[in-house]
């Protein structure tokens, strides 16, 4: 490989076959190294313009299609004048067809990722796997949706469009949409599915809370959000549910490729196991709410987290290799803390049994993405690493 500067002088990089092969380089291929401090990270010329060699067919052609759709079912429903909000709405149609379009091209160019490798992460994707994972972004996108025509709701309150304009409105939001569907597809990795499971619960959680502000739920439960009582429940059961399935991909991925770095490491199938387990309770208490045919057993699955976690903080020590110091005193520093909680909740009755639920949530939620974040460290740090040898001669210019 030859590099050319401004000195006197070319320099040539012999590369391993090994390397090669990885970055599946032919003769006369260009690649690109990119210096930063004293390290040089080697990749293929051609991946910084990935994103350019998608044709805007892609990003065209769905949009007019949903767009032609969007007019004629509003034509045929005999609407002339499209309100901003409502049940016949642009922000319906928006939500609708760009959800089912969005995740549609999401789940093609996250398989022909998968098929040409050239996405580490996504050709380490078990298929079983896939559906979670399509499932997760097309929920995300719809969310997200909402959440922007409510904002807009409340911005501008009875607005309405000819059935021209709203079309072509339908179209720019059409277009923005596919072309971050097709960008997450390609940028994909593990810490933006770690994202994605911290979006997905904390999004379904915020959502429930605010749409039963009016039944005061903060004076019964955090469990009572997925109870019949509560507006729209199934959001929150939901959230819990989708969770799960993302928490168990997550698990999945992290562990098969630490076991190529680790492929005798007992300790951390045990870690493996118990975050599984974790996961499915997480999603057999959205399974079962808190309603009066299933109280007991959403008591039981919801007191199994408690156990999970405890066993996670007190065993992280042996299980995880090469943990910190920094770590393991805030994982003593969060357990004791949810230790002072039920003492107060139980022992004294100074905490409500809703401020207990938010404590513990929120501190056994936030230690578990902080463990998957060194989870994923530990699988950088276990990245091979090539040495190559750099001959210089002088410029033949």
């Amino acid at each position: 490989m030859e590099s050319k500067t401004m000195s006197e002088q070319n320099m040539w990089l012999k590369l391993p076959q090994k390397l090669t092969k990885q970055l599946n380089l032919e003769e006369d291929d260009q690649v690109k190294i990119t210096l930063r401090n004293h390290d040089a990270l080697i990749e293929r010329a051609e991946s910084e313009m990935l994103y350019q060699r998608i044709s805007l067919f892609w990003y065209i052609l769905p949009a007019l299609i949903g767009a032609l759709i969007f007019n004629i079912l509003f034509t045929l429903h005999g609407n002339t004048q499209i309100a901003l909000s409502g049940k016949m709405s642009l922000a319906t149609g928006t939500i609708l067809l760009g959800t089912i379009m969005g995740t549609l091209l999401f789940c093609i160019f996250f398989i022909r990722e998968r098929r040409n490798q050239t996405n580490p992460f996504s050709k380490n994707i078990y298929w079983r796997n896939f559906p979670v994972i399509i499932l997760s972004f097309g929920l995300i996108l719809g969310l997200g949706l909402l959440g922007l025509f409510w904002l807009f709701e409340t911005m501008f309150d009875g607005l309405s469009f000819d059935l021209l304009t709203a079309t072509i409105i339908f179209f720019i939001f059409e277009m923005i949409i596919n072309y971050v569907m097709i960008l997450a597809a390609f940028s994909l990795t593990p810490s933006m599915l770690i994202r994605v499971f911290t979006i997905v619960i904390v999004s379904g959680v915020l959502i429930s809370m605010a749409s039963n502000t009016s039944h005061r739920w903060w004076q019964y439960n955090l469990s009572f959000l997925g109870t019949k009582l509560a507006s729209n429940s199934w959001q929150f059961n939901i959230t819990l549910m989708f969770s799960a399935l993302v928490m168990v991909a997550l698990v999945d991925y992290i562990f098969v490729s630490l076991h190529a770095i680790y492929p005798h490491a007992w300790r951390l199938n045990v870690l493996r196991t118990l975050l599984t387990f974790m996961a499915v309770d997480l999603g057999a208490v959205g399974f079962s709410p808190n309603n009066a045919a299933s109280h007991y057993i959403h008591d039981k699955v919801s007191g199994f987290l408690v156990y999970f976690i405890i066993v996670l903080i007190i065993g992280i020590r042996w299980l995880l290799p090469g943990i910190s110091k920094e770590f393991l005193s805030l994982s003593y520093t969060i357990g004791a803390i949810l230790v002072a909680a039920d003492i107060l909740f139980e022992g004294v009755n100074y905490l409500s049994l809703t401020a207990f639920e938010i404590i513990g949530f929120v501190l056994s939620f936030s230690w578990i993405i902080i463990l998957f974040h060194l989870l994923q460290q530990l699988i950088d740090r276990g990245s091979r690493s090539f040495y190559v040898k750099a001959n210089s001669s002088p410029s033949q210019n």
